[in-house]
């Protein structure tokens, strides 16, 4: 008798979402709106007459809780807002000029309150695997801090393939307050990895990312995070006289707070690659990927 009087309340799930149509007229443009019943229902209620073929006349791109954290909501009018405010004009109520990346970056603002100016459009969290090898690296620098000695701590991740460690590495760096990052390689193409996982993550807004293709380093704001990716050869590269060349001078006079050696094993432990740091450290690298480059104040 109960449920008769009480019924149970349905359960809400508010939702942000975002379609195109398929009429080529409307070709650029996204419907983005706001339900809390599902998603392919409310859109279907938007398109009541069927096609002769079948077909659904939209398809749904884009589709995310309207919840803050602290468990209020929020609607397609502030997503709306703040894709006005970056630009993206608004043709006939809801719909936008936009892409699907654009509405990624205005709903990343709402939901985390933020500006994201950069229009960052990845959030995603790190696996246990990988909080797992952050914590241990972690723990293993403060307990290297403590000797007071004068080697420089190294610990190595030997990670499977699709582990994440562009990823892990940048929030190794975050959370031990690092800001200056070398990265070296002996494998030039894997930069586009290290780049977009900087560039886009929500984590990483203002982190500026240098290299031999990108941003240069008198370029950069030097009071913000900044990562360096270069490949032995460019900085093992000499000028006629046998020094350092004077486009490369910057790297070895900066005190780096974390150099990482990425895909070591295509060749960076060769006796030429051990030339480029040995005044530093002439055992400090056999074997390491990862290693806590700034040495610990006397």
């Amino acid at each position: 008798m109960a449920k008769e009087f009480f019924p149970l309340r349905p359960e809400a799930h508010p939702t942000i979402y975002a379609y195109e149509d398929s009429n080529p007229e409307y070709r650029g443009l996204l419907k983005v709106g706001y339900t809390a019943i599902d998603v392919e229902k409310r859109v279907e209620q938007q398109y009541p007459t069927k096609r002769p073929d079948g077909k659904k006349p939209y398809r749904i791109v884009f589709a995310e809780s309207a919840m803050y954290s602290d468990g209020s909501s929020f609607t397609d009018h502030d997503i709306h807002r703040v894709l006005r405010k970056k630009g993206f004009s608004g043709v006939g109520g809801e719909w936008f000029r936009c892409t699907v990346d654009d509405v990624k970056a205005a709903y990343i603002a709402v939901r985390d309150r933020t500006q994201n100016e950069e229009n960052r459009t990845r959030d995603f969290k790190m696996r246990p695997e990988q909080e797992e090898a952050v914590n241990k690296t972690i723990e293993y620098y403060k307990a290297a801090a403590k000797e007071k000695t004068q080697r420089t701590a190294k610990f190595l991740w030997n990670a499977k393939m699709r582990f994440g460690k562009t990823f892990a590495a940048y929030q190794l760096a975050k959370r031990m307050g690092m800001s200056k990052i070398l990265i070296l390689t002996f494998k030039p193409a894997v930069a586009s990895a290290w780049s977009e996982d900087l560039l886009t993550h929500v984590d990483f807004e203002g982190w500026q990312f240098i290299s031999k293709d990108g941003m240069a380093y008198e370029d950069a704001d030097t009071s913000k995070p900044i990562v360096c990716f270069g490949s032995f050869q460019d900085y093992l590269g000499t000028n006629d006289s046998g020094g350092i060349k004077a486009k490369n001078e910057w790297v070895h006079t900066t005190n780096w707070d974390l150099v990482i050696f990425d895909e070591y094993h295509f060749g960076a432990w060769r006796e030429n690659a051990r030339k480029l740091f040995e005044q530093e450290d002439e055992d400090a690298y056999d074997s390491l990927d990862i290693e806590r480059y700034k040495k610990e104040e006397a």
